[in-house]
């Protein structure tokens, strides 16, 4: 006999990851619903530049969270619009930190950095941030469909990845900070007001410090595999980069899962990936799209006791 999860037992922040065409949206989006119907503010957020969430939920969605359900809103940011800000916002701190003349060639490096995909990822992990600083005061949980896995992979660690590059840059500034103020200083004219770019500078570690120990605190990634070899040995890889980076894994989902009665793909599912159990999903007669097949999708996974919170209290669905 299996716990059956109540929404207290899910996590605050929920990311659903595994291999393209697997199902991640619709899972994120059935598990997100499933909350905000036990009364939970909830925000389920598409980080894959090639969304589909909108199409799982029947609703048309927009850059910012828009309202779908009672209690349930859902957005599909802008990569384009992600990318231009935070092209924008490199642009401003060049300005403020570097001589006038060699800006035109900083301008044309950023115009082509800005097409690079690191500078997509990057800039929509700003807006995963932005989403995930507002919980629990606008919302109770945050659900993210994520992109494949070696995008997951990358989005996560990247608040880690960026901290000792924004230290760095934190360092020079304050180098040249300190020969400014002693060039000044030695003319009687020292200025002791604080530098608004190594200000911004020092805030951006802090909130990517602050980003990086909430996932690894606060965050549990559900892996959705298919009965399907190869499936199973790329989310085997994903698992084990995601356990030795210090995340949390929850119970997998084994969606389509070919029999009921066949716990051969489940047990060899909870073996490869190394996760405390699996919940798995029949395969359906058509694509379960829109509020109400959603809805049924979400008691399927509730009674498989999916999501938890703490993985070293779940129980295998059988």
């Amino acid at each position: 006999m299996t716990d059956v999860a109540t929404p207290g037992d899910a996590p605050p922040i929920v990311i659903i990851g595994g291999k393209g065409g697997v199902g991640k949206t619709t899972v994120a989006a059935a598990t997100a619903l499933t909350l905000a119907d036990a009364g939970r503010r909830t925000l389920v957020l598409s980080t894959d530049p090639a969304h589909s969430l909108g199409d799982a939920l029947a609703s048309r969605l927009a850059d910012r969270p828009k309202r779908v359900a009672p209690r349930l809103w859902a957005a599909e940011p802008d990569a384009d619009a992600a990318v231009r800000a935070r092209v924008g916002q490199v642009t401003d701190d060049a300005y403020a930190a570097l001589p006038r003349k060699i800006m035109p060639a900083v301008q044309r490096h950023l115009e082509t950095a800005s097409n690079a995909p690191g500078m997509t990822e990057s800039a929509l992990n700003d807006v995963f941030i932005e989403y995930l600083e507002r919980v629990p005061r606008d919302w109770d949980h945050l659900v993210v469909d994520s992109a494949p896995t070696g995008h997951l992979l990358r989005m996560l660690e990247l608040p880690a990845l960026l901290t000792p590059w924004v230290r760095g840059l934190a360092r020079q500034r304050e180098r040249a900070v300190d020969a400014d103020r002693f060039a000044t200083g030695v003319l009687g004219t020292a200025d002791e007001a604080d530098d608004p770019l190594l200000a911004r500078l020092h805030a951006r570690r802090r909130r990517l410090e602050g980003a990086a120990d909430r996932l690894r605190t606060e965050a549990t990634v559900h892996l959705v595999v298919l009965a399907r070899h190869m499936v199973l040995a790329e989310s085997a890889r994903a698992a084990t980069s995601l356990t030795s980076a210090g995340f949390v894994l929850g119970d997998a989902v084994l969606n389509q899962s070919p029999s009921e009665s066949d716990s051969t793909w489940h047990e060899l599912a909870r073996e490869q990936l190394g996760v405390p159990g699996v919940v798995e999903l029949a395969a359906a007669d058509s694509e379960p799209i829109g509020p109400e097949r959603l809805r049924a999708l979400g008691v399927a996974l509730t009674e498989g006791g999916f999501p938890r919170g703490d993985h070293r209290t779940s129980t295998t669905n059988r």
